[in-house]
């Protein structure tokens, strides 16, 4: 075992009250991460919790532990005792604080020692300790990695094994991003080892939508989908009139950005979401052209090179008018 490794064990050891947090809406590796870390430190009889900033979709639901976990929007106060009162506190999937919401302000002011396990680029300096891997298709495979470097993979079992398939499996899409690598796939064999079914983890999260979520999915592709086909770009918009008509849920467009990839010769797509206070922009790129820069830059967000994320508070309108702005301006270098 390495020697940072002994030092983590030795934390664990003398740490009793941990909190586990996450990013806001937080998506299947996020959920699939901080349950899969809350049954391992289970097994060593810690009193430990999962917070979120807010609600995750429904069809992450399945996951043993997930009726447990607390919501900081709705749970402030109760969520605050257990970070006040916490002397260990992991941030998965998340590199700054900014990306917790108002979770960041007790996490903030905790002396509780931090640990941050996440593959993120340009991870921000308020952790004691980092596990980094910007190469790693997932936060879910870093837990595992964290498990099996301290030596304890002896105490997998399947409960353990499901969420962190379910956190590699929707971070790959289903392990067909170019991050998905050799390991990743030893590690899923190995969680077929534990037992655990990956069909019926793909239903779950997959075959389990509702008539609203499709009938909203087919209007964006034939409705609000715009193809640049010369500049090898598209994107949709949504307004928040047209997700409510369509009774929205969180967790409804996941997914819905990926289709514009398909389309032959297009290798950047956006989604654009109109919120009640901001518009929200989802970023998936391939083929050398990363999205990450282009988030950071324009967007007020950031991520992976081949997917990310931002936030603006604008107009729809004027959102719709900056995206085609920008894929004029990178699809001609």
């Amino acid at each position: 075992m390495l020697r940072g490794m002994l030092d983590l064990k030795k934390i664990l050891t003398t740490k009793k009250k941990v909190v586990i947090t996450t990013h806001k809406s937080p998506d299947g590796d996020a959920i699939g991460a901080s349950l899969a870390l809350f049954h391992y430190l289970k097994k060593y009889n810690k009193e430990v919790v999962v917070i979120v900033p807010d609600g995750f979709p429904e069809f992450l639901n399945w996951m043993s532990g997930s009726s447990t976990i607390i919501y900081y929007d709705t749970q402030e106060e109760l969520a605050n005792q257990f970070i006040e009162n916490a002397d260990l506190i992991f941030a998965l999937d998340y590199n700054g604080l900014e990306r917790i919401g108002n979770l960041s302000n007790p996490v903030a002011k905790s002396k509780a020692f931090k640990i941050v396990i996440d593959h993120h680029q340009d991870p921000q300096e308020f952790a004691n300790h980092y596990i980094v891997d910007v190469n790693c298709c997932s936060t879910s495979q870093l837990i595992y990695e964290f498990i099996e470097n301290l030596g304890d993979l002896s105490l997998l079992d399947k409960e353990i094994g499901e969420c962190i398939y379910c956190g590699i499996m929707t971070d790959t899409g289903s392990f067909r991003f170019p991050s998905t690598t050799s390991k990743t796939h030893q590690i899923i064999s190995n969680l077929v080892a534990f037992g655990v079914d990956g069909s019926k983890i793909h239903e779950k999260v997959y075959d389990t939508y509702s008539e609203h979520r499709l009938r909203l999915i087919g209007y964006a592709l034939t409705e609000k989908m715009k193809v640049f086909p010369e500049l090898n770009a598209a994107y949709i918009s949504l307004s928040q009139e047209e997700l409510t008509r369509f009774n929205f849920k969180k967790g409804d467009t996941e997914g819905l950005v990926n289709y514009l990839l398909s389309i032959n010769g297009i290798k950047f797509a956006i989604l654009i979401t109109e919120k009640v206070d901001n518009i929200s922009f989802s970023f998936r790129s391939k083929e050398g052209f990363y999205v990450n820069k282009i988030a950071n830059q324009h967007f007020n967000g950031g991520g992976h090179i081949y997917a990310a994320g931002g936030m603006l508070e604008i107009s729809l309108e004027d959102a719709i008018k900056k995206v085609e702005s920008v894929i004029h301006q990178y699809q001609k270098q």
